[in-house]
């Protein structure tokens, strides 16, 4: 069985999403809650799907299961997981996200949602023992009719943006929106042109396209060159399929990687503290911008434990972010009177909304706030098929092994530091950084590298691609 929690929520292959395991896993979550006392008898928990093509399909199974557990399912149709996320904890109601974000069609899965926010670990933990326990259990996978919402949870979510960014704050700026199947794409374009920017549609797609802001596919990065080069553009905007990453491209058409934006996001908001995974940029704590920087294990629920501990310990203004450029926004905001309330899971348009503040305010391009920051230059990519005992060998090796590790980055001086936080981090003494981690979600290991230069960051992230193939294969 593919199915199983990764680093945000439960994914799995389609051909077995479509059957006995997302209506049992929905129970299985619908039982934790009541167990706890936290549902009764008839309470509502909202449903939301993604464009993909298996996604209406997986929602009936989860409107089936929120049935027979004695609840009312409310279908809120397609719109972005922070949406969902936000209507539900406004009506102090659970709820559930039927998407695989950026990770190919044949996959798909689900969000879970407490009334007050994200499962984290714990939950994912009692959910598992509950199913276990339940086995493939099923008592209906007939339709049945959920309540259906209009568009009320994505127009809140609009007036959120709307009611904090002043009214015309865009206005001279022309932003290129890169559509695809993302579920934010359309709010995404009522969001800017109500703040008064210029927005140009781009690749809107009718299929789904797997877009992921960690490790862009080189189609994208060719488009977004295409486009920029085209026509005058401040920027380029988009989101992974389900809106809660951003992709942000500056004038050139350049991607700007995810904890950048994270991080210019957070200065824009005047955060004094900002809690980040591991595998975020390094120059985050030499960018001069932040008291305090506080580093987590890959995953927002690992992040939303450290912006808790964050507020517990006095922080006023905490940002959370990923390194796929996801905000989470730890505490209220407020900036000319406009107060803009927490929300702590992973959002796509305040950070978009932020890169592009930052631009009109400051009058300067994106290229040239972004370089203020002084980050090392990063690449990413991804081994695919790499089974996860595979992974977990090499980098048991490689954590475990000084004299292994030290042979392997003798190449870049040797091994100057190892952060096992999540996967193996490896700072050479050189001060090039090498990350490998499997990927929670799917079959797959993961390379992060940074250097001070693009052109050897291009060069490192293929030298640690070869490398992991290389001692994966021997294994």
């Amino acid at each position: 069985m593919t199915v199983k929690f990764g680093t945000s929520g439960l994914r799995g292959l389609v051909s077995e999403l479509r059957g006995p395991s997302v209506y049992t896993y929905t129970v299985a979550f619908a039982r934790m809650l009541q167990d706890r006392g936290a549902l009764k008898e008839g309470s509502k928990v909202y449903v939301g799907r993604d464009l993909r093509a298996s996604s209406p399909d997986i929602a009936q199974l989860v409107h089936a299961a929120i049935a027979a557990s004695g609840l009312v399912p409310v279908d809120c149709g397609v719109l972005p997981t922070p949406a969902l996320a936000l209507h539900a904890s406004s009506e102090n109601a659970p709820a559930i996200m039927v998407t695989g974000s950026h990770i190919p069609d044949d996959r798909n899965g689900l969000k879970f949602y407490r009334a007050d926010g994200e499962i984290d670990k714990r939950d994912e933990r009692d959910i598992i023992e509950i199913h276990a326990a339940m086995g493939n259990a099923v008592s209906s996978l007939s339709a049945v009719d959920a309540v259906r919402l209009g568009a009320e949870p994505s127009q809140g979510y609009i007036d959120r943006f709307l009611g904090f960014f002043e009214k015309g704050s865009l206005s001279g700026l022309r932003v290129g929106v890169y559509q695809h199947s993302s579920v934010a794409r359309d709010i995404i374009v009522d969001v800017l042109r109500g703040l008064g920017a210029e927005t140009v549609a781009l690749g809107r797609a009718e299929h789904f396209i797997p877009v992921d802001t960690e490790a862009l596919r080189q189609e994208d990065v060719a488009l977004l060159k295409h486009w920029a080069a085209a026509e005058p553009l401040d920027a380029i905007v988009s989101t992974d399929g389900d809106g809660d990453r951003p992709l942000v491209a500056d004038a050139d058409g350049s991607f700007v990687r995810g904890d950048l934006v994270g991080a210019i996001t957070a200065h824009f908001l005047s955060a004094d503290c900002v809690v980040t995974p591991v595998s975020s940029n390094s120059s985050l704590e030499r960018c001069g911008y932040f008291a305090r920087v506080v580093r987590t294990r890959v995953g927002s629920p690992y992040v939303i434990e450290g912006i808790a501990t964050a507020l517990a310990e006095g922080g006023k203004c905490v940002v959370g972010f990923e390194a796929n450029g996801g905000v989470l926004l730890g505490s209220p905001v407020e900036k000319g009177g406009r107060t803009l309330p927490a929300l702590q899971t992973r959002d796509s348009v305040l950070p978009i909304l932020c890169m592009l503040s930052a631009i009109a305010k400051t009058g300067r391009p994106l290229a040239e706030i972004a370089a203020d920051f002084r980050f090392l230059a990063g690449a990413s990519g991804r081994l695919e098929g790499v089974p996860t005992e595979n992974s977990a060998s090499f980098l048991g090796k490689l954590a475990s092994d000084a004299a292994y590790a030290g042979e392997i980055f003798a190449a870049l001086g040797g091994v100057a530091d190892i952060d096992n936080r999540d996967g193996v981090r490896i700072t050479a003494h050189n001060g090039e950084v090498v990350h490998f981690r499997a990927s929670g979600n799917a079959p797959e290991l993961r390379c992060y590298v940074e250097a001070k230069a693009e052109s050897r960051a291009d060069e490192l992230l293929d030298w640690g691609l070869s490398l992991g193939r290389a001692q994966i294969l021997e294994s």
